[in-house]
């Protein structure tokens, strides 16, 4: 078992939170076939977090509002523990995080398949943020401002 770098890390939590879960199921049924045992340390659970905002680049923080969040926590029987946050209520997609965390944490056939499963989730998230940066552009409007004219 060995520790992850913490930016790798904060990068499968951020992909398997934003994954479309339809996506994320399809990927984990069909990689991880047979899943894990595993043990709650905390079932998925609904909950709120403050959504902090800023003005501007430069502006200060505000307050935003709360969000929805499912969280949950479990450990594998070799001892590697997952977590997930997750936005909304759906606990299923939670659980599925939390075991990938988990798996990611090792170096075995799961670890891999679960890596497999993060590489296909960040590409797709990547073409959607390509295709409506691509809309985006299409609709741009430029304005130029005339003074004293």
């Amino acid at each position: 078992m060995t520790a992850p770098d913490s930016s790798a890390r904060a990068h499968w939590l951020s992909v398997l939170a934003n994954a479309a879960f339809p996506e994320l199921e399809m990927q984990w049924r069909k990689r991880v076939p047979l899943a894990p045992s595993y043990v709650w340390l905390k079932k998925p659970e609904h909950g709120a977090v403050l959504v902090r905002g800023r003005a501007g680049r430069e502006g200060g923080q505000f307050n935003l509002g709360e969000m929805t969040v499912t969280r949950c926590s479990l450990q594998l029987a070799d001892g590697r523990i997952g977590i997930a946050y997750v936005p909304g209520r759906n606990k299923r997609h939670a659980a599925i995080a939390a075991q990938v965390d988990a798996l990611l944490q090792g170096s075995d056939n799961l670890a891999g398949a679960a890596r497999i499963i993060v590489d296909v989730l960040s590409d797709s998230f990547a073409r959607n943020r390509a295709e409506i940066a691509a809309r985006t552009r299409e609709t741009a409007v430029d304005f130029t401002m005339v003074v004293g004219g």
